[in-house]
């Protein structure tokens, strides 16, 4: 199998998916209406309510979902060979995750630009409302902790990386501020000149980390980095969205698609072998990386590239307050999720283009990696190259960038620049994560405010300055300590099934919408099948996760892990069953007839 035959397919069926089943669902589920007002002007406040064009609002929402799940799950999923994580990829984003980011971000327009919390309460009941809002609260603030830890990992002790990074910061100040104040509506004169600034950085990058003077003000150890952080996601999620968050994700996006586009380019040039057999036989369970078996683990570990309930809280979170039109939300929301699965094909691609010994003996230590009685191809060639020791360094990241740089390095004229696109990969992983932890931070500080609310109305303010200090603080203390504290080892496990229990609770609260604004009771399939199939994925998952992973090994950490997986099952399993109840009940009310709907 080669390369080339994949990711043809892919861009075929995605293309085929936003094409005719984006377009029933937009024509005759939920039937945009582009002339109706949206939040962005009914609500324009300046801060979080503010009309974006199209194109910055999907540079936005693309960087904001796109996090570690599309680039590092496709890579681990790899133990089961390439064909599962494939069809998973293409089956998911197309009936499952690109649904359930436009379905949730079409409701959430619709309702004033609401979280997903005050979706739930207002669509199936308050026990749902406040169940949800525990949920997500937990959830995101476990996900930012695990996409952090993968940001501070790759810039620890990297001066590349971490000054490209930061170059972003003030380039996308300008740009905010040349497109809303000196020059409104300028977007291409802004996006220049905010894009020559950040490919300026990747360029001046490589040589200044070379200079004692570069190396000394841009090297700093995990827990500086573990402050420097949280402090920027602060600051991030407290400043009117148009100054600095939107504008650097939206010029992040640049640096994404460009590499993803590099990266489809070079596939095309080199056409790489697919050397990872269709499926190992870990399928079955027992691999050294991921010890399940196939399902419910593929699901639960590619995540983002094909589905993930964090994509909701974007979409009821800062992208319907900046919506222009209904018509953007199509492109946005189903565009957005197919570009993102794009990229976890081509993540799957290059982790399953390195031989499988040397695959293995990057992801696992070498004790482990003498039980597999697999032998090392061009490992030592790749160490060699980049100058960097690549054994056993597990986690998904080192091997998602060594597979890139073969591909890269494929390209002719190239073979000699390996070092060079290795560390190019890993400050484009960086820089690919750390968007969605601004964003994320702050649809947590809109969540924690919703609940605050009911206190005093002025904590529910996002104009009163102290109460969105207090609750961004409050939401970068609690993540930015457990990166100080903890360890990938301890966060991530916990993230991958509590994520994908978040998108179960949107495709329930998408069916209940669904049911309750559309004219048939049966065009509520396209979310409630898709949450059925995740209920029980995420379900089994997690009493796997409790029974395997965390009770056998008897430490207070892992014990404290299974007492939380098992508040979020029991959460999960509350709203669930709410919304069917709930759903229930609208298909009463549907079947009856008008007359005796009306007498009753």
């Amino acid at each position: 199998m080669h390369a080339l035959t994949l990711i043809i397919i892919a861009l075929l069926v995605f293309a085929l998916a936003y094409r005719f089943y984006a377009k029933f669902i937009i024509t005759k589920v939920l039937v945009f209406d582009p002339s109706r007002p949206t939040p962005a002007y009914a609500l324009r406040d300046g801060r979080d309510y503010h009309p974006t064009n199209r194109y910055v609002l999907f540079g936005h929402h693309f960087a904001a979902i796109a996090g570690a799940g599309p680039l590092v799950g496709p890579v681990l999923a790899a133990q089961f060979g390439y064909l599962p994580g494939y069809l998973w990829i293409l089956i998911g984003a197309v009936l499952g995750g690109a649904v359930h980011d436009m379905v949730i971000l079409f409701a959430s327009v619709r309702m004033n630009g609401l979280s997903l919390t005050q979706l739930a309460r207002g669509h199936i009941s308050s026990t749902a409302g406040i169940a949800t809002a525990f949920a997500i609260l937990f959830i995101i603030v476990t996900a930012l902790a695990g996409l952090a830890l993968v940001v501070v990992n790759a810039l620890n002790e990297s001066a590349w990386a971490t000054f490209t990074i930061a170059v972003t910061i003030p380039a996308a100040l300008l740009v905010g501020l040349y497109m809303y104040r000196l020059r409104p509506g300028k977007i291409v004169e802004a996006s220049l000149i905010g894009v020559a600034i950040v490919v300026l950085g990747v360029i001046l990058g490589e040589p200044l980390s070379k200079t004692s003077l570069g190396a000394a003000a841009f090297t700093f150890s995990k827990p500086t980095l573990s402050i420097l952080l949280p402090v920027y996601g602060f600051i991030a999620s407290t400043l009117p969205v148009w100054v600095l968050l939107c504008p650097r994700d939206y010029l992040s996006s640049y640096m994404k698609l460009g590499t993803i586009g590099l990266l489809v380019v070079g596939i095309f040039w080199v056409n790489p072998t697919i050397h990872m057999p269709a499926i190992t036989s870990f399928v079955h369970g027992g691999g050294p990386i991921i010890p399940g078996k196939v399902w419910p683990f593929v699901c639960i570990t590619i995540a983002c590239g094909a589905i993930s309930g964090f994509h909701s809280l974007i979409g009821s979170g800062t992208t319907p307050k900046m919506i222009r039109s209904e018509g953007d939300i199509l492109f946005i929301g189903y565009g957005a999720m197919l570009t993102e699965a794009v990229v976890s094909v081509i993540a799957l691609i290059a982790a399953c283009a390195m031989a499988p010994g040397d695959y293995f003996a990057i992801n696992l230590t070498p004790e482990a990696f003498s039980h597999l009685g697999l032998s090392l191809d061009r490992l030592k060639e790749i160490e060699a190259m980049t100058g960097e020791s690549l054994v056993g360094r597990s986690g998904g990241a080192v091997s998602l960038a060594a597979g890139m740089s073969l591909i890269l390095s494929g390209i002719r004229g190239m073979s000699h620049l390996m070092g060079y696109w290795y560390h190019f990969a890993i400050m484009f992983e960086a820089l690919f994560i750390l968007t969605t932890v601004d964003t994320g931070t702050r649809v947590a500080r809109y969540i924690l405010q919703e609940m605050l609310k009911p206190l005093h109305p002025k904590l529910g303010s996002s104009t009163w300055m102290p109460a969105v200090i207090l609750s961004s603080g409050t939401i970068t203390f609690l993540w930015g300590y457990l990166v100080y504290k903890g360890d990938i080892a301890t966060i991530w496990p916990m993230f991958g099934v509590a994520n994908q229990l978040l998108a179960t609770l949107a495709l329930g609260i998408g069916t209940v919408f669904i049911l309750q604004h559309s004219r048939k009771w049966q065009y509520a399939l396209i979310t409630f099948l898709p949450s059925v199939f995740m209920f029980a994925t995420t379900f089994v998952a997690g009493i796997s996760n409790i029974v395997n992973n965390y009770l056998p090994k008897h430490t207070l950490q892992d014990n404290l892990n299974a007492l939380l997986s098992v508040i979020m099952l029991a959460l999960v399993i509350v709203i669930f069953f709410e919304s069917i109840r709930k759903s229930i009940g609208f298909l009463g009310l549907k079947a009856k007839p008008a007359g005796s709907a009306a007498a009753s």
